[in-house]
């Protein structure tokens, strides 16, 4: 039972992976909100994980409940636009799936939008809580590997076919495995480095058959500091997740964050083990530390997706500052879109971060 006074009245605009496995879950397991309501054209499935929840047939229906407070913006990406702004027009706080939007035009008008209304517009950064990039946050800002020189963030898939019956697979706004997975990636090298000065981008397409980019690899540059992105469909045995290398040594870490995994198996927050890594997983130090030389294995930070949620509860009850801000994300979306234009181009790319 729910106890937490002023519980927040919640609605999502579709029911699909992200709905079932994220946003469906964590909502319930935290007892500051509500899943009252959930957009599904013609299914109403959703009601056999919820069995009290209301299942809308348009997003106008779900925005035009009084009592819905927030809406989550979790449906297609090309939607991701007009449905926040039909939403912020309505009065709700949002919440929006990653991509933020498709193009940074968008996210400034959806950002200026919320100000003016005084309205919570955030986006679900949810793997700045992974816990091997909690690891990494810690062992870089520990100093134990001294000034950060080259970093690796590996994030890949093996998926040989065209998956059938998926947005995600068709062209059109936002599509592709960049607008996918880069927004976690850039997010994650954003918040540990801050703004880069450049990017050089490949994107490609490499899979036979397929009509979106299923390939990445995106290089920004620090005026000290090389971070490289990369993702792929076509890689079957995985490379280190991350690979960082400093004035003082090395760190190197194999394998994903478990929460995702635990969700899809329908385990939910607050059981036991919730967010621990096994400790096969367990990332591999090797530096000079304080003089002292040290080479063995690291235990990964206990990962915390709820968090995300604690922090939109606040904002909203509260008046706490957002944790992810619309307009960190908006950066993540420049920074695709100059990918592109360096694909196009064949070319470095300036960045001028200062776009709010």
């Amino acid at each position: 039972m729910k106890e937490v006074n002023q519980i927040i009245s919640t609605g999502m605009s579709s029911f699909g992976m992200s709905g079932l496995v994220f946003h469906g879950p964590l909502l319930e397991a935290h007892p500051g909100f509500h899943l009252k309501s959930v957009v599904q054209r013609s299914k109403s499935d959703a009601k056999d994980y919820y069995p009290g929840i209301k299942v809308e047939r348009s997003f106008d229906k779900l925005l035009s409940d009084e009592e819905t407070e927030l809406v989550i913006v979790n449906s297609p990406n090309a939607t991701h636009f007009p449905y926040t702004k039909s939403a912020l027009e309505a009065g709700k706080h949002v919440v929006v799936e990653k991509p933020f939007v498709n193009t940074v035009k968008e996210g400034k008008e959806l950002i200026e939008l919320a100000a003016s209304r005084d309205l919570i517009l955030s986006v679900f950064q949810n793997r700045r809580w992974d816990s091997d990039f909690l690891t990494v946050s810690k062992i870089i800002k520990a100093g134990f590997l001294g000034r950060i020189v080259e970093y690796v963030s590996n994030f890949d898939r093996y998926r040989n076919y065209i998956q059938e019956n998926t947005w995600k697979e068709d062209t059109g706004p936002g599509s592709g495995l960049l607008y996918n997975l880069g927004p976690h990636l850039i997010d994650q090298v954003l918040m540990l480095f801050g703004n880069p000065e450049a990017l050089f981008a490949d994107i490609r397409k490499i899979r036979q058959g397929t009509m979106v980019d299923d390939y990445f690899d995106v290089s920004l540059y620090y005026p000290d500091l090389k971070a490289r992105i990369h993702s792929s469909y076509l890689v079957r045995e995985p490379d280190p997740r991350f690979i960082i290398h400093g004035t003082h040594g090395s760190f190197v870490k194999y394998g994903l964050d478990p929460q995702e995994a635990a969700l899809k198996a329908g385990i939910t927050p607050g059981t036991k083990g919730w967010g621990i890594e096994e400790e096969s997983y367990s990332g591999w130090l090797n530096s000079d530390i304080n003089q002292i030389h040290f080479k063995g294995k690291v235990t990964t930070e206990t990962g915390n997706y709820l968090a995300f949620y604690d922090n939109i509860f606040e904002a909203i009850r509260n008046k706490r500052p957002l944790k992810v801000p619309a307009g960190e994300s908006l950066l993540n979306i420049y920074i695709i879109e100059k990918a592109f234009e360096s694909k196009m181009k064949g070319q470095f790319i300036p960045l001028e971060m200062d776009i709010l």
